[in-house]
């Protein structure tokens, strides 16, 4: 794909704030039993969170386990002042993490090494790796956190630790789409190590998923910009920038990207393991 054709990529991020009271309660969230949909207008003030040994830090948090719907990630939009940060960021030694900027910068220290990421920048942190950030920057810094338990498998070691950013990585075009629509992959989807892909899809003014991809998958969708119908279970939900979808495991999905320029999104899957069969049939 021609990077140079492409136009110059924008990240929506939610700033806070609470609507007018003149405002209509009407809304395109919605929760149901296979899918959620988070309007960019949630993202308010009141519904906002905040976490143990975090400074200067607020967060939304928009996917957690769920029993029954989604249960393998959570994934939060962080908003960091400048000064602000932490030292001790995670407390699970078993959890990965995903970061990916959307405005503003921060500076991720591990190993001794700082990495400062920009709007684009995306990490994928190894569990028990010892992290910590700060927005040594006079701008406040939002970015996306996706948090999974890493499953261990014996004989294959924890993926390195990676620093990157989009706007170095050649999107690939899907087959027969005529560039159409595209992937940003982070990491080697045939590489077993990872348990988790994040990525970022795009698809040009007119662009489809052509058929209702139904598939063991669990997604977060976080809509970087431009706008599209999606088609989820049975219905037809408009997004735009800013909206987020949380899907289960089978959830039929499709889409038709609508408006003059690209529609992007965000996408975690959870990938390269065995289905955990639980205690069914297991002898003691």
């Amino acid at each position: 794909m021609d990077m140079t054709a492409m136009p110059k990529r924008t990240y929506y991020a939610p700033q806070g704030g609470l609507p007018p009271q003149s405002d209509l309660i009407t809304d395109r969230a919605v929760f149901t039993d296979a899918y959620a949909v988070i309007p960019r207008r949630e993202f308010s003030d009141i519904v906002a969170s905040y976490l143990p040994f975090w400074d200067k830090t607020r967060l939304w948090v928009i996917a957690r386990p769920l029993s029954g719907f989604a249960e393998t990630f959570s994934q939060y939009i962080m908003e960091v002042q400048p000064g602000g940060g932490s030292d001790r960021p995670e407390p699970d030694a078993n959890a990965e993490a995903v970061l990916f900027v959307v405005e503003g910068e921060i500076t991720v220290t591990l190993d001794g090494q700082s990495h400062r990421m920009a709007p684009g920048g995306y990490a994928f942190l190894p569990p028990a790796s010892g992290w910590t950030l700060r927005n040594e920057g006079a701008q406040t810094a939002r970015f996306h956190w996706i948090r999974k338990a890493y499953e261990f498998v014996d004989g294959i070691d924890v993926p390195d630790p990676i620093f990157t950013n989009e706007n170095d990585i050649e999107p690939v075009a899907m087959p027969d789409t005529d560039g159409k629509w595209a992937t940003t992959r982070f990491v080697d989807p045939v590489d077993v190590r990872h348990d988790m892909h994040v990525t970022i899809v795009t698809f040009k003014p007119g662009g489809i998923i052509p058929f209702p991809e139904t598939h063991v998958m669990e997604h977060g969708l976080y809509v970087l910009e431009g706008k599209a119908v999606y088609r989820l279970n049975q219905d037809w939900v408009e997004v735009e920038a800013g909206d987020y979808m949380w899907l289960r495991a089978f959830c039929p999905q499709a889409c038709y990207a609508g408006g003059a320029g690209n529609f992007r999104y965000l996408l975690y899957k959870d990938v390269n393991r065995h289905a955990a069969l639980g205690g069914f049939g297991r002898q003691e």
